[in-house]
């Protein structure tokens, strides 16, 4: 298991999401099909946003699994209302506003009620058997990925069907708990407003706090979204979607729940002609939803368009359950769905059992994981997520922690990983684009208001393979390590995982911190050791190593291990950690392949295997005595195997309610584990089970003086709120080993999958020189950073053997692009590929003429620095034969649909300018290079005067015009300018006219008189600023195509290259989209006579990364 167990403590169900909604394909190209999958995916908003965001004209199929989990708890109830909402949308029975009160009211009224009941009953009858469904009318568009998901669903729709039934008490105490909750909802925030829904004003949320803040008090208090008299007199009926959760009947919602969250409304505040009331942002929201109903139903009515696949599981549960699935090929999986549950994940077998292109997806192109980051660890998420990740996929990270005062932000980001993060960008694949990058196209510095008064600070991460910006690479190249430096590498990543498990060193670590959130953060358990060699696992595929190396790396981890004297806890986990090592097949401790005994409990074993599994049941009274209080957190529960000489601690443990009887026979026993559904609520008792190894029980101690134990981890929180009840031990339950009422033990069974030995050359590789070796990594002194990459080619053509090792021709070196330093012999060319951009000019040869190689030494290129990415700084990629993705891509600047952006009233330039210039401010940060001055200023300039907020007419023409040279060579004509209210910013739709010679020499004189006319701005480019706009047009335009595609006979396609050139008065752009979509500049008299030659742009701020650099 990826991440521990944690107590059912204070439990909150967000039935409506906290963030506003995104698109899920805002990284694919509108031509890209996509297999989407949602961990944590909470209410649908995402998913309408994103269909509603699709150009009207695009077929691309849309295959959107969507998984429901709260952190370590699973929802089935989210599911539930989810299909309620879908179905219902599908139908267009139900009138829209009554849709909305169902999924958005807490309180409603009778009719509402009625309606809700009979499509409960509907769904209910669809619901008997997976054929049924399948039969039903949503079969085509609506699937159930596991049985249990659909039982799970099927049940829930019952229990809101059933809840007016209820016997009177029962309806009562529900009652009572709504009240109670929206008492001390209307109290807190009548104190402290609450103004985190106001995020999705995006750059208006000061302006929006305010209104934002009396709606969340009047629903809090109400439990209803209208103001309207009538809705709140006749609303005298308790939702039931917002009654069952997991942990049973009452109120569970979190108090800061908002019906206006999801829904944007940046352009609602910015457009505004008089003060608006929370009346207006419900009714914006209820017409955003009305149009986000109207395009599922449309898309939906195309099953080819849209399939939405329903999954209840645990995060980590699911992707293991996928992982399983794509190794073993079989359905049927050991892995429970989470916590709490003895249901194991079992995809159904008519999607998931035959792979062909009707099979239901178990790669996806998009990964989202919502905010889980801030419950299950980054780490846990990324080792969890990137094996179901497409080659060139995307994963998206979300968090809303603010993690203390940044001093480094990028190594504060760095600490979330363990290590530094280009080091871990070679072990894992992947990278934050942003920080590859050095900027992003979507804003988030109006959170810093939410941090000042809400403790939160959202920040969304975009996770790509580097080798995936770069044309001249279309495969990643092998990555090696030294043992030594890799062992002392991973061994630092551990030393930090686990050095906040002695509460002396957390509070000698923070007991200077300014923020007493870092200490509160500290008792956030989310790793164990399991979660450390999954990791490991993970990595070990990645990398170039063959079996010997990997045991010379793990000898160095082990001897650093022993040595070590500051993890003072560690030795505890040591047997944990080592079967882990042994389960997954990382790594085999000798003692691992010797026979055990046949003794004590073995003694009529038939066979004593080197695992057992040992099944602890804990009484009720224990439990209530130890949890008594309802205001307790949820504490880390582990299980120990304690005697006189030695404790040992097992972190990877499975937790239900229930009752457990033995069956077998005393040479091979089994159990039978009944699950109580009721849970807490319930009477049964607790079954604990966790593996350990055999061992343990057989060589250490005798096992008479061996005990298991329930305990709760010893944090700072945990010892303050548990030690006086517990003692200082946190023993929540003790029984000897012996005691067969209370402790079964069972063989674990276990399969080992073999690591593929790793090719060590680069043969998928092109090669006209000769084969590449691996490429070769070197740490700093410490182990902690990149130094260096080397990577060896063997002079194998036969004219390059001749030039180079009998002439002794010097070998040219030129960076051609982030990841690819090309080597030139005489007139042969073949590019050195790297994992990771580089800094090629700064490189160094090792030349054997004798035994004919060239090893090339760069060092990579992180941000702020040469090389690396500024070679191109906007990548665009062709399509690869081998790749899913047929479409040219944009890999830093995400995608928008114009048609779907409102449009900013710029009229009133003085009540623009109160919001705006700050926001373009923004994208500047405390240290700009000459690069981004050539960038950022001209796109500010170009806002600035196109919205007249400087004070002066709004002006729409703009020359790019080359200060060395005085040479104009490129116009842009503004049309509009939009809000891109999911990324909270403002994009300016024009259009790009790249000028040359032949162009300007045909054009009549019209455009010599454009270019010197009196309504164009100037814009002046410094040094290279010219070559920079060449990169970045293609990617400005590619970002917004819609009408029109790329043909076979594109020169994108046909010269392998975007741009097509970088060289002044040419033209960066292919001619495919010239004259396309162009109905602003047909508009327009002036412009009308260059229609022709122009191409639809979408120009925006691009802003510093959170976690690069402060900005201004």
């Amino acid at each position: 298991m990826l991440q521990p167990l944690h107590w059912l403590g204070k439990y909150f169900f967000y039935a409506i999401g906290n963030t506003p909604a995104t698109s899920l394909t805002r990284d694919l190209s509108t031509g890209t099909p996509a297999n989407i999958l949602l961990l944590g995916c909470g209410d649908p908003r995402d998913v309408l946003f994103s269909i509603f965001n699709e150009d009207k004209r695009s077929n691309r199929r849309l295959d959107i699994t969507c998984s429901d989990i709260d952190p370590a708890i699973i929802v089935h109830d989210i599911t539930a209302r989810n299909i309620l909402l879908v179905t219902m949308i599908i139908d267009n029975k139900t009138a829209l506003p009554t849709v909305w009160k169902l999924f958005y009211d807490m309180k409603i009224d009778r009719d509402s009620y009625s309606k809700l009941i009979d499509h409960c009953k509907m769904l209910w009858e669809y619901s008997s058997t997976q054929k049924a469904w399948v039969d039903s009318p949503y079969g085509p568009t609506i699937k159930f990925s596991t049985l249990h998901t659909l039982e799970q669903v099927r049940q829930h729709w019952k229990l809101y069907i059933e809840m007016e039934n209820l016997p009177l008490n029962k309806q009562q105490s529900i009652r009572e708990a709504f009240t109670k909750l929206l008492n001390a909802a209307s109290q807190k925030f009548s104190e402290h407003p609450n103004i985190s829904p106001a995020r999705a004003a995006g750059p208006l949320m000061p302006e929006a706090s305010s209104i934002y803040g009396q709606h969340s008090l009047h629903y809090s208090s109400t439990g209803v979204s209208s103001t309207e008299s009538t809705s709140l007199t006749s609303a005298t009926m308790i939702n039931p979607t917002f009654a069952y959760s997991f942990v049973g009947e009452g109120c569970n919602v979190h108090y800061g729940t908002s019906p206006l969250t999801p829904f944007h409304t940046s352009a609602l505040f910015a457009n505004a002609t008089r003060p608006l009331h929370t009346s207006d942002v419900l009714q914006a929201a209820q017409k955003h939803f009305g149009e986000w109903c109207d395009s599922y139903r449309s898309r939906a009515a195309h099953p080819s368009k849209i399939v939405l696949r329903f999954l209840v599981g645990e995060a980590t549960a699911v992707c293991g359950a996928f992982q399983s699935l794509n190794t073993t090929h079989c359905v049927h999986t050991l892995i429970p769905v989470s916590q709490w549950r003895t249901d194991m994940l079992t995809f159904d077998e008519s999607q998931y059992s035959i792979p062909n292109d009707a099979s239901a997806p178990t790669h996806f192109d998009v990964i989202t994981t919502s905010n889980l980051i801030d419950h299950v660890g980054l780490l846990n998420i990324l080792v969890a997520a990137l094996p179901l990740r497409n080659s060139n996929g995307v994963i998206y990270t979300e968090s809303l922690l603010y993690r203390g005062k940044r001093k480094d932000a990028a190594k504060e980001f760095g600490a979330q990983l363990f290590a530094d993060l280009g080091m871990m960008t070679l072990l894992l694949g992947v990278a934050p684009v942003d920080y590859l990058s050095g900027f992003s196209s979507q804003s988030n510095a109006h959170e810093t208001l939410v941090n000042t008064f809400g403790g939160q600070l959202r920040q969304v991460t975009t996770w790509k393979a580097p080798t995936s910006s770069d044309l001249s690479v279309n495969a990643r190249p092998a990555v090696v390590f030294g043992n030594l430096q890799l062992g002392t590498l991973l061994w630092n990543v551990y030393h930090q995982m686990f050095e906040d498990e002695n509460p002396l060193t957390v509070l000698k670590k923070y007991h200077h911190f300014d923020n007493i959130g870092a200490i509160s953060s500290s008792n956030k358990i989310m790793y164990n050791r399991e979660s450390f060699v999954l990791f490991l696992k993970l990595i070990r595929g990645n990398l170039a190593l063959l079996a010997k190396d990997w045991e010379a790396v793990m000898k160095t981890f082990l001897d650093l291990q022993g040595s070590d004297g500051t993890l003072l806890t560690d030795t505890a986990h040591r047997q944990d950690f080592y079967l882990s090592l042994y389960r997954h097949n990382v790594y085999t401790f000798p003692f691992y392949q010797k026979p055990l005994p046949q003794t004590g409990r073995f003694t009529e074993w038939s066979l004593v295997p080197h695992l057992v599994r040992v099944v602890l049941t804990v009484p009720r009274s224990t439990l209530d005595n130890a949890f008594n209080d309802p205001a307790v957190a949820t504490p880390v529960l582990r299980c120990e195997v304690r005697g006189m000489l030695s404790v040992h601690v097992f972190s990877s443990v499975h937790a239900v309610f229930g009752r457990v009887s033995s069956t077998g026979t005393k040479s091979s026993p089994q159990i039978s584990l009944k699950e109580d559904k009721e849970g807490w609520e319930g009477k049964s008792p607790l079954v604990v089970s966790f593996t350990i190894p055999t061992r343990l029980l057989v060589e250490f101690e005798p096992q008479g003086n061996l005990s298991i134990n329930l305990a709760i981890a010893s944090t700072v929180c945990t010892i303050a709120g548990f030690a006086p009840k517990l003692g200082t031990s946190l023993n929540v339950y003790s029984a000897m080993l012996s005691d067969g009422n209370h402790i079964k033990v069972l063989p674990e069974p276990i399969s080992h999958a073999a690591f593929p030995t790793p090719a060590l050359s680069t043969e998928s590789l092109p090669h006209k020189i000769g084969s590449c070796g691996p490429v070769m990594v070197s740490l700093d002194d410490k182990h902690e950073t990149v130094h260096l990459f080397s990577c060896r080619m063997n002079i194998e053509d036969p004219e390059t053997v001749q030039s180079f090792g009998t002439e002794g021709v010097t070998p040219n070196v030129k960076q051609v692009s982030p990841c690819a330093v090309r080597l030139t012999v005489s007139s042969t060319s073949q590019n050195f590929i790297f994992p990771y951009p580089v800094q090629g000019s700064d490189y160094r040869l090792r030349l054997a003429r004798k035994s004919l190689y060239i090893e090339l030494l760069v060092p990579p290129s992180g941000p702020f620095q040469s090389g690396g990415m500024r070679t191109r700084p906007f990548p665009v990629t062709l399509p690869d034969s081998s790749s899913r993705y047929p479409d040219i891509q944009v890999w830093n600047i995400h995608h928008v649909n114009l048609s779907r952006l409102p449009v900013l009233d710029c009229s009133r330039p003085k009540a623009l300018s109160e919001w705006f210039n700050t926001h373009i401010e923004l994208m500047m940060s405390t240290r700009e290079h000459e690069f981004w001055n050539n960038i950022k200023e001209p796109l500010r300039q170009i806002m600035v005067e196109a919205t007249g907020v400087h004070g002066g007419k709004a002006r729409r023409l703009f020359s790019l015009k080359d200060r060395a040279t005085c040479t104009v060579d490129t116009i842009l004509f503004i049309s509009d300018l939009r809000f891109d209210q999911s990324a909270y910013t403002v994009v300016c739709d024009g259009f790009v006219l790249p000028l040359t010679d032949e162009l300007i020499a045909n054009s009549n004189g019209l455009l010599a008189g454009l270019i010197n006319g009196e309504d164009v701005v100037q814009i002046w480019l410094g040094e290279g600023g010219v070559a920079s706009w060449k990169h970045l047009i293609p990617a400005f335009v590619e970002r917004c195509r819609s009408s029109w595609i790329h043909t076979a006979s594109c020169k994108y396609k046909a010269q392998g290259s975007i741009p097509l050139t970088d060289n002044i008065k040419q033209s960066p752009l292919c001619s495919c989209g010239q004259s396309k979509d162009v109905e602003g500049m047909l508009n327009n008299p002036s412009w009308r006579p260059f229609a022709p030659h122009t191409t639809r742009i979408a120009l925006s701020p691009l802003f510093a990364g959170t976690y690069l650099d402060p900005i201004i």
